[in-house]
Order: C-alpha cells, then structure tokens, then sequence
C-alpha cells in the first residue's frame, strides 16, 4: 500500500488571521475528515483545539508540527457552516479564529490547554522508560495531571511537545479528557432484576422466604422494583434508582446488600440534561382572522419571487400565529427551522407557545444554558446519536445561528429592529439579522423579519422592493390599540403635583387599575437606585476607578456600582471633598421605583425585572410565570418588559422618563425612542379591553412623542428618513467604526489623529472624527473614534480592503504598536 502524506489546514481559536498546517501522522490518514476537532501545537507550549478546514498532499514551505490527536469520530462542522463563517469573517472584519471562538460552545473547546494525565492502559512492568519519561510518570503518580510548564520544570527540556508526543504514541500518557471533550455526559443509576433471577420462580420464591425472615426492608426494596417495572401497565425491566428509594424510602446500604446478593444489578445510563415536552394542541385548532389570513397568503406569495420579506404587523396582531403556520409548512418538507428572538426573556413565552403544537420537535438554545446542556443541543441537531430524533426547530438569540444545520428550510427573525441582535463585544461584532439572511441564501431557505417597529433600513429595503413587504394592521380580535396619553412633568413639577418621580395624571390611572385588580406595567431604562449620589455643598459625585463614569448606587446591596467594569465600593458617610454628610441622590432606575411604589401602594406586589434581577438561569421565567399567573400587580422593569412579551391583564403601561431616550446624542435617538415607546405600549389593553399608555415627558410635543400618540410609523419613519438622507447615515451610506483605545491620554490623542489622517487621503471628507464617545474610559483604557461613511454606490468590498491596508500600515508605526485598533461594520 502506498503511504500517502496528507496535511491539514486547521482554524485555531485565536485571532490570527487565516489557517494553520498541520501534517498528519500516516495511522490517521483513514480517520481524518473535515470539520473534525484535533489536537495541536501552537508555539512552544501551547496546546489547542483545532478544527480541520481542508486536506491535502501540498507540502508547506515551512516543516509542519504533526497533529497529536483526533478528538470526533465524525465532523461536528459542516461545509455551510464553514462557509458561513468565512463570509462572517470577511464581511465583519475579523478572522476565522474569532468566528469560532464564538461559534462553538464551550464544551467543544479547550478547557485546559496544557494538561497531560497518565493513560489508564499503562503499565510500568511492560515499557522501558527513559530518564526523561520516568521522572515524568513519577510525578503523575503523584499527582493526577501535570501541566507542560510543570513537563518543562522537570525534565529541563526547552522543547517538550515531541517527548510528550513520543510518550502519547507510546501510550504513557494522554492528552487529559476534558482537554479534548470538556463535554461529560449526566449519567443516572438504573436498577433491575437480576437476569439469573427474574426467569426462576423457584429462585425469587426462596429469597422472599429468605428477606422476609431476616432483612424485611430489603424485601419491600424487592417488592417495590417488581410493581414499579413487572407489574405495571407498561412492563419495563428496569426503573432510576433515584425513584425506587424515593417509592418506598429506602437506603444506598439495603440497594447494595441486594446488589452483593446476586438479586438486583445497578448500572449506568446516560441521561438527557434537556426537558422534553408533547405537544398537546393540533394546529388546524390555530383560527387565523381575516386580516391573519391575507398575510399568511401575501407571504406564501412572496416567496415565490422574494427571499424575504417584512412583515410589519401591529403589537398583538397575531404574527406569532402566521409563524406557526409557515414553521408547519417548512416541516412538511421536512426542514429545519430556526426561530431568533432578540432576549433570553422573550424565549420563556414562545417556547411555551409553540411547544403546544411542535412539542418534543423544538430545542432552546441560550447563553443561560451550562457547557453541557450547549453540546446536548448542539448534538441533538447534528444527530450524533442515532437512538434520537434531531430538533426540528430551534429557538434562540443571535448564537443560536451558529448550530450544525443541514437544511434549514426557514428563518424567522422576531422583533427584528431589536439592538440585541447586534453582537459588540467580542468580534466578529456581527448582525444577527443580516447573518441570517445571509445564512438563509446558503441553505436556500426563506427569511422572514417581523416587527411592530421595523428597523428603518429593514423597511428602506421592503419599501425599495428588495424585500416583500406584507402589512398587518389589524388586533387579533378586534381589540383596540392603546390610548396613548401625556402627562406634562413640567406642568405637575411647578403646580408641585408630583409625587417623587410619579406624576399624579399616572397614580390615578395605577390607582384605579389595582382597584380593578388589573395590572401595570412600569418602563425605566435605567436599572439601580439612583442614577448618582451627588454632594450638595461642592457639587462631588463619585466615579468609577477604571471608567469615565459616575457610579450607580444600589440600595439592596447598599453599594456604588459601575454598569461597565463592575467596580463596585461602599457609599460614603461624608464627602471626601469637602467633608459635607449632605449628600442627595439624584435621578432614579428600577430599584428606586420599586422600592417607593411598595410605600405608595403597601397592599400591592410589587417585582422588578432588570439585569439585576435575572441573572439566575430561571430568574426570567419565574417573574413572568407570577406575572401571567397574576401573582404580581405591578412590574417595574427595563427594556426586558418592551419586547414581545403578551400579558392578558395588563390595562396600564407607564414610560417614566421619555425624555432620557429622545436627548440621546445619536443619530438613531429617535428610531429607537419610537421603538421602544411604542413597543412597551403594546403590552397594554391586549385582550379583553382597551389599554391605557401613560408617557411622561418634558416636552408633549416632541414628534416622535406625538408619533407614537398616533401611532404613525410611517410618518415617524419618513422624518428620520429625510434627516438621514441630509446627513449621509443609513441607509443611504454604511458605517464603519474605527475605535483607538489606549491606557495614555496623550498617545491616544496622538495615534487616533495619524490614523484618522491616512483615512482621509483615501476617503476625503466621509471620515468623521475622532472623537472621544460619551464614555471616554473604560477599563483604565481611554477611547476615540473614528467614523468612516461608505456611499451605497461604492463598493463596500473595496473600501475594506482599502481601510484594512491603512489600518495595517498604522500598526507597523513603532510608536502606536501597543494601541488597540477595534473595526466594527454597520455600528448600532
């Protein structure tokens, strides 16, 4: 047989631009395939996962490290799934490396880069050990794992990776399992009749005779396992461990007497981390209205000619109903769906929604979830295990793009104006919307973006006929939309009618609503106490240490925090300026709010759903259970209680403080003031009634107040279109952001305006900046920014070329090596 070299380009987790080769050892040349996980070198000491992108015979110019081991029997990448990161990657500015990073769960990555342990099948007696390999397996003796630092330690060697390689071939050691599986399994203890028993009736009659005379309890032991496996409706051979001592309260001790009897067997079985549940409604049960219908078929029409389209429906107007029905369709066909949500909390609702008709089809995809229960999902849609069915839907935020599909027949893209789908931090600092579409083209599926307040260049491009564009203008069941109303705090803070932050227009309208023992939702887009502490004497606030920032203090910890590092120190009994003990609180988040409506209305339940408040994995779905389960009269909360979210009782939404979001210095202030407002309006009034909105505001006549009093997208989309157009924003021109952040001010200052400089001798007046944001530190590292505007009628492709040489060219200046250079395309 002719011995073949092969080579393998691997992507490694790092971002570092491009593959990596890597020569593969001759008795892996059968096992090796793409999208399979492996085990390299990288630089001395480090070890990594890998994945492998490509093989072939091309020998590399440089001498290749061999790869050390295989970690997946099969691929758990696939071709589209790699294309797609390459076009993440590309378009997004990054590398392969930083795609994977975020792609992959945790569990199928490195967990520890540089540990070795003995491996189970070694025997002293039968290898002979150099020096070098004794001192090492002494040590392991001594200590399960060992680290290559501690290899290096103890041998003296500057190069250890071929010793360990020698020593791994030799079957001494092995690359620790959780280097290359961080994945365990739940296993769950399984008890049955013992196989020489269960078929001898002579047998089980003595041993009754036998327990029943000298260890009674291991007899009810006995006879519980045979009730709860032989005799019941469906015989089973075999019932949990756990159950069977819960059945009848037994002990580990009288299971294992049995066990050493001969008379039961225990063993192991893997068991899912993941809930399942049936579905228990048809969906022919789904009664879609008129205008549902005129929808449903528009889209269907759509489709035909469009990849996607927009569907544009008013809060409550049934959209979630029409997915269903198009997520039946794409099943029929036997494809995949993928279902995106912009929040975690929105996740609880839609998933108890569509698990009434889909059931055990639909699998939950989110940053709550541990390692394990990441790669249970991950599996379960590559459907490694071949004794289960794959998920045919996924349901998720922006990550849940990156699963292994195969044939993704339809993507819905919920709440699509949302600014969670933006990814900031790390990079790739993608678009979860825009990915999905392009992720869509891959599989040759269908798109579908819904909102009640499209995003202004989702609507550009369904009004400019690059999408379809469906309308949905009517309430399921005919219910109204909310009134709208304005309480003037101007007006009530001079006629001194206001009581804290809460003017009276909106206590009466709370009031009256508890009386009626409906609820209210309260919106503050600011989570803490109070928004500073400030001295009354010398005008002192505390900052953060690390942040250009004032600090937020929290009153249930009693502490001042910072919302962008996490400092956190305690509040001060004077002013360490002036020494004045006069120090006010000034301005007010979701726990003041909570805490003085608790003093208004002490009768009242009272829940606050902020970060604070949901940080547990089942934090969420708690506060909206109770909340549904009308356990909860009012809920104070974030932008977490705009979205989506569909409550039966609720008759009053209060906006608190309008004027916050509309004062924002951004150009897409008033997008998304009208999105939020109008977003959390409609959660009131959604069933049985007419709800009542209560904005307060500074100013009752600013337009997109007015806008949203109306209702009036499409003027409030029109007025933004027009300043945009003015001001070459989207989505007439793209952005792309250039942040510099460095730990010293001056050099900053310095690197930011050389670079700025080389951009404009290629872009001329479209590079704005640089400019310090509104947070000008964080971290101990300060931040400028540079704005670099893109006509549509250029080539995007072009200008990124031309922007990365540039960026390339400042790096090799010696003096701004050390400063940071961020890229970000199509910033929010």
């Amino acid at each position: 047989m002719e011995r073949i070299t092969l080579f393998a380009d691997v992507i490694l987790p790092l971002p570092v631009p491009g593959t990596f080769t890597y020569r593969i050892p001759f008795e892996l040349n059968e096992h090796v395939k793409c999208g399979q996980r492996v085990v390299v070198q990288f630089g001395r000491k480090k070890i990594y996962t890998a994945l492998i992108r490509k093989i072939h015979e091309q020998v590399p110019a440089y001498a290749p490290k061999y790869i050390l081991s295989i970690l997946d029997e099969n691929p758990i990448i696939n071709e589209t799934q790699f294309k797609f990161w390459e076009w993440l990657a590309s378009y997004y500015m990054s590398t392969l490396g930083e795609v994977m990073n975020v792609a992959l769960p945790q569990g199928l990555k490195l967990v520890s880069e540089s540990s070795v342990i003995l491996s189970p099948d070694f025997k002293a007696d039968t290898i002979t050990l150099n020096e070098n390999e004794f001192n090492i397996t002494e040590a392991l003796h001594n200590r399960k794992k060992i680290s290559i630092t501690d290899v290096t330690k103890i041998t003296g060697l500057q190069k250890t990776i071929p010793l360990i390689k020698s020593m791994i071939d030799k079957g001494i050691i092995q690359i620790e399992e959780e280097l290359g599986d961080a994945f365990k399994p739940k296993l769950e203890t399984y008890v049955c009749l013992h196989e020489d028993v269960r078929d001898d009736e002579q047998k089980m009659r003595t041993i009754f005779e036998e327990l029943n005379k000298r260890a009674f309890k291991q007899l009810q032991v006995l006879m519980a396992l045979m009730n709860l496996t032989l005799n019941g409706e469906e015989k089973v051979n075999e019932i949990a461990q756990s159950e069977l001592i819960k059945s009848v309260d037994a002990s580990h001790a009288q299971l294992k007497a049995l066990e050493e009897k001969g008379i039961i067997r225990t063993y192991k079985k893997i068991k899912s981390r993941l809930n399942y549940t049936e579905a228990s409604h048809e969906i022919q049960s789904i009664e879609l209205s008129e205008y549902q219908h005129k929808a449903l078929d528009k889209i269907q029409e759509s489709f035909k000619e469009k990849e996607v389209v927009l569907l544009h429906g008013v809060t409550s107007s049934g959209k979630t109903e029409i997915y269903i029905k198009l997520i039946e369709e794409a099943l029929q066909k036997d494809k995949q769906v993928l279902y995106l949500l912009p929040e975690i909390a929105l996740t609880t609702q839609i998933i108890i929604r569509l698990q009434k008709y889909f059931g055990e089809k639909i699998g939950v995809y989110h940053s709550r979830y541990n390692k394990n229960e990441k790669v249970e999902i991950w599996n379960k849609v590559l459907d490694t295990d071949p004794n289960s069915s794959p998920y045919q839907i996924i349901l998720g935020p922006r990550s849940a793009l990156f699963l292994p599909y195969e044939n993704l027949g339809l993507i819905i893209v919920d709440e699509e104006h949302d600014n969670s789908y933006k990814q900031f931090n790390p990079s790739p600092r993608y678009n979860a919307r825009d990915s999905a579409i392009y992720l869509a083209n891959l599989h040759k599926a269908k798109t579908i973006l819904g909102s009640a307040t499209p995003s202004v260049e989702s609507y550009y491009n369904a009004s400019h006929e690059k999408y379809a564009l469906i309308e949905l203008n009517q309430r399921y069941g005919g219910i109204q939309m909310p009134e709208i109303l304005v309480a003037d705090i101007k007006t009530e803070t001079k006629r001194k009618t206001m009581h804290s932050h809460f003017s009276s227009f909106l206590l009466k309208h709370i009031e009256e609503a508890l009386e009626n023992k409906e609820q209210v939702i309260l919106f503050q887009n600011r989570r803490g106490f109070s928004l500073r502490l400030e001295c009354e004497m010398c005008d002192w606030i505390p900052e953060c240490v690390n942040c250009d920032v004032t600090l937020t203090y929290h009153k249930k910890s009693n502490h001042l925090r910072c919302h962008y590092c996490g400092f956190s120190t305690t509040v001060p009994s004077s002013c360490p300026n002036c020494h004045s003990t006069k120090i006010l609180m000034r301005g007010f988040g979701t726990e003041k709010i909570e805490e003085e409506l608790a003093l208004i209305y002490p009768s009242a339940t009272i829940k606050r759903m902020d970060l604070d408040t949901t940080r547990s994995k089942n934090a969420y779905q708690q506060i909206i259970s109770d909340f549904e389960n009308r356990k909860i009269d009012i809920l104070v909360g974030t932008q977490m209680v705009t979205k989506g979210l569909d409550f039966d009782n609720v008759s009053i939404v209060g906006i608190l403080n309008a004027d916050n979001m509309l004062s924002y210095p951004d150009f897409r202030s008033p997008e998304r003031s009208y999105q939020l407002m109008a977003q959390v309006s409609g959660r009131a009034g959604r069933k049985k009634k007419r709800g009542k909105v209560i904005i307060q505001t500074f100013n009752p006549y600013h337009a997109v107040i007015r806008d949203v009093i109306d209702n009036n997208y499409i003027k409030s989309y029109k007025d933004i279109l027009l300043e945009r157009r003015n001001f070459n924003y989207p989505p007439y021109y793209r952005l792309l952001e250039i942040k510099l952040k460095y730990k010293e001010y001056n050099l900053l200052n310095e690197a930011s305006d050389v670079l700025a400089q080389l951009l404009r001798d290629q872009f001329g007046k479209n590079v704005l900046g640089p400019e310090y944001p509104i947070v000008s530190r964080i971290k101990n590292q300060f931040i400028k920014s540079i704005l670099v505007k893109i006509a549509r009628d250029k080539s995007l492709l072009k200008t990124k070329e031309i922007l990365a040489e540039q960026v390339s060219s400042f790096k090799k200046l010696k003096s701004y090596k050390s400063v940071q250079i961020i890229l970000d395309v199509d910033p929010q």
